[in-house]
């Protein structure tokens, strides 16, 4: 019996219903396995971050202090361990954002700069060697596979790093490169730093995956990192404010409480500190019955390193003060005293002075100081004084002391001198515009017939209005003598 062909039609098609059904079965079934597998790849990789944030949150949690190597050293012990990689180094820019220094190294990195330098046939410590190149490399912005990351912001992959040629090809097998990652520390739009590791334990190239994963870490890693120098600045304030404490006690301590009573002399002061202290320092000295010296200086330094010259100054002078009646010998000998423990910044303008109350005669030398002003009665314009000199710090005791010069004036009854600082003229008002010796002149000449109370009370009100509400950055100081 012979079966009719539509039986053997519904037969076949059926067949490549059930194969095309088994195929798309198949498909269904391997795409399932497929979105299982990278559903646990993500949450394997969300439970690397979580994980990773946790520990780093500990770093805060636990310590009272956040150094920042030690965090850059856990961030690189978790990166190597999820990247699965041999070694790794992270990178954080300067101050100035102009170049990249390795702050922290896992494992040994090969130094991906200056492949020529590295040497290592005839050393023990090779680790220590190698980490000590690659800390003390820095990287300018751009420069390189690290600099160019840091600068593009985005990560970069080399999975065959023996036939790049921008990775160093190194001979010896435990310095050779094979595969390389390196991405940025984004924290908002800013990149932080660079984190780079080398090489997979399994000898397997990095990957995509790894790049990404390396990537989200190292994002989140900006956000402490970022934290824990704002914390570091914040502890540079806070000793910054502490060392201007001290140095503004310390000048205060300095300065007289109150001027002594001469017989014939008439004196009066004002110091006026700033906000960012200065180093403005005078001084009263009864030297004996007839001899009076005065001193008032600028340190240029500011802090609590301006404050301990200051305080070795006063020392000095006063010591020697009784023994040297010659303000240049004084300040000779100052400068030698002095010029040993001065930082290379820093130095001393002053103006000593040696009135003799008996005979009226006044003599004074000048370290690269304001001059001394005179104002005698039925003088139209206060006179300055001069004498030659040069600030102390500057120059070597030999060149010092061809320099300064003792000066003298004889001085009558009603005779007024006013020394100051340079923080008096220099005073700027809101406009920028600097008080300037023209107004300090005018308001000695117009007031000191009130006697030098009322001319110290004049200047300080002038300058209160010209300032305003501007803030000084250099300290003010005034000392006003009158003969009787």
């Amino acid at each position: 019996m012979t079966e009719h062909p539509s039986s053997w039609a519904t037969l076949f098609l059926i067949f490549m219903l059930g194969a095309v059904l088994s195929a798309l079965l198949c498909r269904i079934f391997c795409r399932s396995r497929q979105l299982r597998r990278q559903n646990l790849a993500l949450r394997q990789e969300r439970e690397v971050i979580f994980d990773f944030i946790h520990n780093i949150g500990e770093v805060f949690a636990d310590a009272e202090e956040i150094h920042i190597e030690s965090l850059l050293k856990r961030i690189l012990f978790f990166a190597t361990k999820t990247g699965k990689s041999a070694s790794g180094v992270a990178y954080l820019y300067n101050a100035d954002r102009t170049q990249l220094f390795a702050r922290a190294v896992s494992g040994i990195f090969p130094p991906l700069y200056d492949a020529d330098q590295v040497h290592t046939e005839q050393l023990l410590a090779k680790s220590q060697h190698l980490e000590t190149l690659v800390k003390t490399r820095p990287v300018a912005d751009g420069e390189g596979l690290v600099g160019s990351a840091a600068a593009i912001g985005n990560g970069i992959i080399i999975e065959d790093a023996e036939i790049d040629a921008r990775v160093p090809n190194y001979t010896d097998e435990f310095l050779k490169i094979r595969s390389l990652l390196i991405v940025p520390m984004r924290f908002g739009n800013e990149v932080l730093g660079v984190i780079a590791l080398a090489n997979r334990t399994d000898g397997q190239p990095f990957t995509a995956g790894d790049l990404n994963l390396l990537q989200a870490m190292a994002d989140q890693a900006s956000v402490p990192v970022h934290y824990a120098g704002l914390k570091a600045d914040l502890d540079r304030k806070r000793q910054l404010d502490r060392d201007m404490q001290a140095a503004q006690q310390i000048q205060a301590s300095l300065l007289p409480q109150q001027l002594p009573h001469i017989e014939g002399v008439k004196l009066a002061a004002c110091n006026l500190p700033a906000f960012n202290i200065g180093g403005d320092y005078y001084d009263v000295i009864q030297i004996d019955s007839d001899h009076l010296g005065i001193a008032i200086a600028d340190v240029s330094g500011k802090g609590i390193g301006g404050a301990m010259m200051m305080a070795v100054c006063q020392g000095v002078l006063r010591a020697r003060a009784p023994q040297e009646k010659s303000p240049a010998r004084m300040l000779s000998e100052l400068n030698r005293v002095l010029s040993a423990n001065l930082a290379e910044d820093m130095f001393i303008t002053m103006l000593y002075m040696v009135l003799n109350t008996r005979t009226r005669e006044l003599k004074f030398a000048r370290a690269g100081h304001e001059r001394p002003l005179l104002k005698r009665i039925g003088q139209n314009t206060p006179e300055a004084l001069d004498s030659a000199g040069i600030a102390i710090g500057l120059a070597d005791a030999e060149i010092f002391d061809g320099a300064i010069k003792d000066a003298s004036i004889q001085l009558a009854t009603g005779d007024v001198v006013v020394v100051y600082t340079d923080g008096i003229t220099e005073a700027l008002n809101e406009k920028n515009e600097e008080w300037g010796t023209v107004n300090l002149l005018q308001t000695i000449n117009t007031e000191t017939s009130g006697g030098v109370d009322v001319l110290i009370q004049a200047v300080r009100s002038q300058l209160a209005r010209h300032i305003g509400a501007q803030q000084q950055y250099d300290d003010m100081t005034l000392l006003a003598l009158e003969v009787h």
